[in-house]
């Protein structure tokens, strides 16, 4: 089964312990259902979560508030004046209250959907597969870049001043290599470990394929907060290297010029899936139609061009799988060299993870 899993290409959990360098690549509570208004037994009407729009009755009346859940890429002032038109939108759209719920972390936002404390939100395509195994969180737009892209690049970071750059070809971008081979001399820093561009595709690329355990080989290392965090450590001297992303330094840009000037990039990934919208699993199926409606006709350009979005297209959760591979991808790598385990024991973890593989196609 490992033969499967290791000649499949991928484009994109912190862990305790890193792997060595293998020959391999991967493909690129409840809410309460109640619609009445049918001639079915009350209960039935709210298991189902139908809407009998020819009795005029309203989908899920007792929802009349909604909270729709933000990552925190950067800081909440920030993000506010971006996000609160949209949201104001969306309320309108919906004919009900929507209130955005900005976290101080990615795990805010999956802990919150578990709770039922948010019925939408915006994902990473890490912390969406986390908020769908745990918390009930179901994929069903993909968001449209500007330019019409749906996909984005991590990126490793350095300041322009720093003196690595002499040794790094920036367009050949050898960032990466730079960074492994004297990481006992460098200051990194990741931003959060539920991000997928600043944790998990760089900690798959960079590290687990070469054999590097981050947490043991730099000089220091730390974990900022958001990409928006990260950027200003790179800026300020605070870090010799960093992860970012191509979204994330567009914002830079625009809020913080100066900033951005000081900022190089070493290291560019393969492409990620752009970012998933998701809701509740157990959200009355005549709300989903009504999220799910207004979310793939809105065009407005003016509320939308903050958010470096076009619009959204339909999306299911295997648009995201490409990040499950890479899961469990560095699942088998730390199987393989984990010296507790006797190769019986790793035979039988790497064909139950190939399992998980095979599942995924």
């Amino acid at each position: 089964m490992l033969g499967l899993f290791i000649n499949r290409p991928i484009q994109r959990k912190a862990t305790q312990k890193w792997t060595s360098l293998i020959m391999l690549t991967l493909l690129s509570g409840s809410m309460l259902a109640s619609c009445s208004g049918s001639p079915e037994p009350e209960a039935d009407v709210a298991a189902t979560g139908t809407n009998d729009a020819a009795a005029g009755e309203v989908c899920a009346p007792e929802l009349t508030e909604l909270e729709f859940g933000i990552i925190s890429t950067e800081s909440q002032d920030n993000q506010k004046p971006k996000w609160e038109p949209f949201i104001a939108a969306m309320s309108e759209a919906l004919g009900r209250d929507v209130k955005a719920s900005y976290a101080t972390d990615y795990a805010g936002v999956i802990e919150a959907m578990g709770a039922g404390k948010v019925q939408m939100a915006w994902y990473g395509g890490k912390s969406y597969i986390e908020a769908a195994e745990r918390s009930d969180a179901e994929a069903f737009a993909q968001t449209v870049g500007s330019d019409g892209s749906k996909g984005y690049y991590a990126y490793l970071i350095t300041n322009k001043e720093n003196p690595i750059l002499s040794d790094i070809d920036t367009a050949a971008g050898d960032g990466d290599q730079y960074v492994v081979k004297n990481a006992a001399n460098l200051t990194f820093a990741f931003n959060d470990p539920n991000s997928t561009s600043g944790f998990l595709v760089p900690s798959y690329y960079v590290f687990a394929q070469n054999d590097v355990n981050p947490e043991q080989a730099f000089k220091e290392l730390i974990f900022a907060g958001s990409h928006e965090a990260t950027a200003l450590a790179i800026a300020n001297n605070q870090v010799d290297v960093a992860t970012n992303n191509s979204e994330s330094l567009v914002e830079v840009e625009k809020n913080d010029p100066e900033a951005f000037e000081n900022i190089q990039i070493i290291w560019t990934s393969p492409e990620i899936p752009s970012d998933p919208i998701a809701y509740r699993k157990d959200l009355p199926d005549c709300l989903k139609t009504e999220i799910k409606d207004f979310f793939y006709g809105y065009k407005d350009e003016a509320i939308l061009g903050p958010l470096e979005w076009s619009g959204f297209d339909e999306a299911d959760d295997a648009t995201w799988n490409t990040v499950r591979e890479l899961e469990i991808g560095k699942s088998i790598l730390e199987v393989k060299n984990d010296a507790s385990l006797d190769e019986a024991a790793k035979t039988e973890q790497i064909d139950a993870l190939n399992k998980e593989l095979e599942a995924l196609k």
